[in-house]
């Protein structure tokens, strides 16, 4: 019988990889119930990681061949630590490739990227009502940021703010 490692790779995204990310993307907004916030295209996103300056990475997972599913990261700097990080945006496996260590294997492959880059943090954020991968998460051994809340400007917030003046 083959064993986990001989079954899976992981690999980092190519630029013909875009439309499986795509995919993979708009899967992982259907499962956390937030297709509608989906505004990207391949375009913007084939941009984003293989443009001129690329801003994030994508590692694929394949079993046995198939496409199962990605983690797409960037790069952060914390001031306290005085080091760069790396913040998971997206970590999803194929509902049917689930429990076969597959996400583990995405996620300790971008640990790894971190520890060789010299970071001093590998951060992400969950939905509160994920248990699954909260539970997933804690046996990695994170822990939970509770003391810290996430804000977010898009849209015509940004927009507006961005052009506001100081007396606004």
């Amino acid at each position: 019988m083959n064993t986990v490692a001989e079954r899976l790779v992981v690999r980092p995204a190519q630029r013909d990889d875009v439309p499986l990310l795509f995919g993979f993307i708009k899967a992982l907004a259907e499962y956390e119930h937030l297709s509608h916030e989906v505004v990207a295209d391949e375009a913007g996103l084939a941009h984003a990681l293989f443009g001129e300056r690329p801003v994030a990475e994508a590692v694929i997972a394949e079993w046995d061949g198939t496409a199962a599913g990605f983690c797409l990261f960037f790069s952060t700097f914390s001031t306290f630590v005085g080091r760069a990080g790396i913040y998971v945006e997206d970590l999803f496996v194929v509902p049917e490739m689930r429990g076969r260590g597959i996400g583990k294997a995405l996620l300790r492959h971008v640990a790894r990227l971190a520890v060789e880059r010299g970071c001093g943090r590998l951060e992400w954020s969950v939905l509160d009502w994920n248990r699954p991968a909260i539970e997933f998460y804690e046996r990695a051994g994170a822990r939970a940021l509770d003391e810290w809340t996430m804000y977010r400007l898009t849209g015509s917030a940004l927009v507006r703010f961005a052009g506001a003046t100081d007396d606004d």
